[in-house]
């Protein structure tokens, strides 16, 4: 597997790290368990850490030195890609021929690296694009910077070269024919999984809030992601301060935690969120907390009334299923895979369009029937239970175990 922009070993919700890098280890460990050994190589971004590491039974996560370690944006990570390339051939050199039977990339700058690893090695290569430049770019935050040309070229070679392409979605797949010419019979579709032991409901609602010092009788409506333009957490802070405004009652019994570290074009104005709170008059509600591991995440989840996830674009949405699979409902745009993740008028609402009015009516629902979040809550967690990773893990290797044997056939009937 090739994932150059971030490791597995990341905190998700921080920097560049999100529901990819989630995938990635959980997709990893559970393929490890059907017996399918796993090497990832990500970019080094410290010294401190080893060539190697075992991230659990069966893989391995390798370190490759390429560009310096801090300071490079995503943006910047095209001109390391050579570098990139050399450091994972050169641990293929210290193989015997023939080790790698597959590469599997994530994201488009992997997929360059994968593209020329897998004609080398004469294996296939399967492409999985998590986000697309084309569909970013047709549904752009204001004032977001659109992604450049030169990555739309990338994603449009790397879909002509893999064997196989996964999607998240029908709906991705639909994406990747229409805005990439891609080969419909090369695309497959897997939902991604949830770590259904992780993200569960536990002890309940009211043991997670007293555990992180919420008020048993509050309206508390989550954000948890990355913050930055595309996942319009802006819009649930406007939300809020229009729901204060028809019912300024509310203020005394509603907590709004923004639980994730500024990304991407985020980073730009890292405290602009902050000062929006303070501008709307709402900072004496909102609670800004910085991103957390999985298991405090899973107690964040827990202890919400809702999860509101006002994304523009998302290729699934795994934060709205992990908080499903707490016993959360979620209030989500309806967008990419999230009428997917969410059982619209089960278990949660999807709003069309990022009108804050929209938002501040699906909250007002819970505000004025607080059971709703027990009542939805259940159905979510029993929704979510339909996306565990061994099913995914499944079909993954399925995937795998078709490129491999279409690819053999090639070869027979070339020397035939």
């Amino acid at each position: 597997m090739l994932s150059v922009h971030t490791s597995p070993l990341h905190q998700p919700g921080t920097g560049d790290a999100g529901g990819m890098n989630v995938y990635i280890v959980e997709l990893a460990k559970r393929l490890a368990a059907l017996g399918i050994e796993v090497e990832v190589f990500t970019r080094a971004t410290t010294g401190q850490l080893p060539p190697a590491v075992e991230l659990a039974p069966g893989v391995l996560v390798r370190h490759i030195d390429a560009g310096p370690y801090e300071g490079l944006a995503k943006e910047e990570l095209p001109a390391q890609l050579c570098a990139f390339t050399h450091g994972v051939t050169q641990a293929w050199a210290g193989h015997r021929p023939g080790y790698y039977d597959l590469v599997h990339s994530h994201y488009w700058l992997s997929g360059h690296v994968g593209w020329l690893a897998a004609d080398r090695w004469g294996v296939p290569l399967v492409h999985a694009m998590h986000t697309m430049a084309k569909v970013k770019n047709a549904a752009l935050a204001e004032g977001d910077t659109p992604e450049p040309q030169a990555r739309v070229i990338g994603e449009t070679q790397i879909v002509r070269a893999a064997d196989r392409l996964i999607a998240n979605t029908e709906g991705e797949a639909e994406e990747l024919i229409r805005h990439y010419d891609a080969d419909p019979d090369k695309v497959a579709v897997v939902h991604p999984g949830v770590n259904l032991e992780r993200f569960r409901e536990a002890d309940g609602r009211a043991a997670a809030r007293e555990r992180l010092g919420l008020p048993q009788d509050a309206l508390v409506p989550l954000f948890a992601g990355r913050i930055q333009p595309l996942k319009a957490p802006d819009v649930l802070l406007r939300a809020v301060a229009e729901l204060l405004d028809r019912r300024p009652a509310l203020r005394s019994r509603i907590v709004v935690p923004v639980v994730g570290g500024p990304s991407g074009s985020g980073l730009a104005k890292p405290e602009e969120l902050q000062k929006l709170a303070a501008r709307l008059g709402i900072a004496d509600v909102v609670r800004f907390r910085p991103p957390v591991d999985q298991e405090r995440l899973a107690m964040w989840y827990r202890a919400a009334s809702v999860l509101v996830m006002p994304s523009y674009s998302e290729s699934f949405g795994l934060v709205a299923v992990e908080a499903q699979a707490c016993g959360t409902p979620v209030v989500a745009a309806a967008v990419g895979g999230l009428p997917v993740a969410v059982r619209d008028g089960t278990s949660g609402f999807l709003v069309d369009g990022h009108d804050p009015v929209d938002y501040a009516r699906a909250l007002e629902r819970f505000a004025d029937a607080p059971e709703l979040a027990d009542t939805m809550g259940a159905a979510a967690a029993a929704h979510a239970r339909s996306f565990g990773w061994d099913t995914a893990a499944a079909a993954t290797a399925a995937v795998y175990t078709e490129a491999i044997g279409e690819r053999r056939r090639r070869l027979r009937s070339s020397h035939v």
